[in-house]
């Protein structure tokens, strides 16, 4: 065994259970694909301003959790923790706001946070992104939230809640936040709690502490303090849930864990994960363009954590052999002989050429053990190539599901492929 292995805290996906978190990942992408989003790839550290600004220095993410070093140029470089503020900055940048409106972006990849290692919960952990900028509009708040419904229904998930609530506007909060210090005079806060609670009082109701929990449960609530047209387009938000048919419930204690939010605030929640239930959320960040030096923008967007998603669907039985998340090839081949490799070798290239995913046999394994190689694989079909079947240009194609034969001309075996499973994906 080697003396290295992977840091404390980072979750590795590789074969065969990395097909779960490929499919999981394909699936979050293609319904934020669906819905125009387009792909945006970030760097995965930045300056380390642009997240406390951005993410707000009143969170635990950037007062204990971030990963912050200084290059040899003497900056401070920060790995990413979460995806919105480098979203933003790269818009400002290059200029993306001055296009069409709603700027609307896709992101994957790994983010960090130097937190206690436990299940669900990692230093190095993977999400799935989207925002959408320049648009004030409860219709982009309701497809932000029903872009990642649709991607936990295609995964299959079944046993998952949608929490909302609003933040309100400036005018809002304001008026909640005289009202919520005054009750905080009421309570015997330790130093640092209270130092954390002048920064950001919405904070405490974050707060996991069971005293803390218990004692905000009778705090004022945000939702009473709505502005017209705050509650108006918070109204609006959950009417056009409910017309897309998916269910949610509200809750006036949710504030989630970074400061930027404003106005429309979710959560994805999974009953199956125990205290770690989350397994996505976002909301509106209206004003976070201005005070990262741009226009003055709406936005709203999500990150749904890949790692938490695959849990989920494993604790909903989805992955029984993998054969759901199967995501090997559509043809493997078996040359019999050594005469035949050569041959089959090209047969394979070939069919990749026509854009036929495919694999083979390599080394000298019998037959038994090359259709085990294929089972492994993945493959949707499989095709045993020997010198009778060269000669007389006809070959055995198999259904790996269902254990079907078929006898095929070699020739042909490209189009009947493709014939095959374009007739399979209209099935399904």
């Amino acid at each position: 065994m080697s003396k290295f292995q992977a840091p404390k805290g980072v979750s590795e996906y590789f074969p065969p259970l990395s097909s779960r978190f490929e499919f999981v990942r394909n699936h979050l992408a293609a319904s934020a694909q669906t819905a125009g989003y387009q792909l945006i790839e970030l760097p995965v550290f930045e300056d380390t301003e642009l997240f406390k600004r951005g993410v707000g220095e009143s969170t635990d993410v950037v007062s204990k959790e971030m990963y912050t070093f200084e290059d040899r140029g003497g900056r401070s470089i920060t790995l990413r923790p979460e995806g919105t503020a480098g979203v933003m900055r790269s818009v400002i940048e290059h200029n993306l706001d001055k296009g069409q409106l709603p700027v609307k972006l896709w992101y994957s990849g790994q983010f960090f946070r130097a937190e206690r290692p436990q299940a669900g919960r990692y230093r190095q952990f993977y999400q799935v992104g989207i925002e959408a900028i320049g648009a004030n509009d409860p219709q982009i708040d309701a497809e932000v939230i029903s872009v990642a419904w649709r991607g936990f229904k295609a995964i299959g998930l079944k046993n998952f809640r949608l929490d909302i609530t609003s933040l309100g506007d400036g005018a809002s909060r304001a008026a909640h936040r005289v009202d919520l210090l005054r009750f905080f005079d009421t309570l015997d806060l330790d130093e640092a709690t209270r130092a954390r609670a002048a920064l950001n009082p919405l904070r405490l109701f974050d707060d996991k502490r069971p005293e803390i929990q218990t004692a905000m449960s009778k705090a004022p609530r945000l939702l009473d303090y709505l502005s017209e047209e705050s509650a108006a387009h918070f109204a609006k938000v959950q009417s056009l849930l409910t017309s897309f048919g998916i269910p949610f419930v509200v809750n006036p204690l949710m504030v989630r864990g970074l400061d930027y939010y404003t106005g429309t605030t979710f959560e994805f929640v999974h009953e199956g994960l125990g205290a770690q239930s989350g397994i996505g959320g976002g909301g509106r960040y209206d004003g976070l363009m201005a005070q990262l030096g741009g226009s003055d923008l709406s936005g709203i967007g999500f990150g749904i954590g890949v790692d938490r998603v695959v849990l989920a669907a494993e604790a909903e039985g989805l992955f029984v052999d993998d054969e759901s998340a199967r995501t090997g090839v559509d043809l493997f081949l078996i040359a019999l002989g050594e005469d035949s490799k050569d041959e089959v070798a090209v047969l394979v290239n070939s069919l990749r050429d026509a854009g036929i995913s495919s694999d083979m046999a390599y080394g000298d394994r019998a037959l038994k053990g090359a259709m085990k190689a294929a089972d492994k694989s993945g493959a949707r079909y499989s095709l045993v190539v020997g010198e009778n079947e060269l000669s007389s240009g006809e070959a055995t194609l198999k259904d790996m599901s269902s254990g079907e034969e078929q006898a095929i001309r070699i020739g042909d075996l490209s189009s009947t492929v493709s014939s095959l499973l374009s007739s399979e994906k209209k099935r399904n």
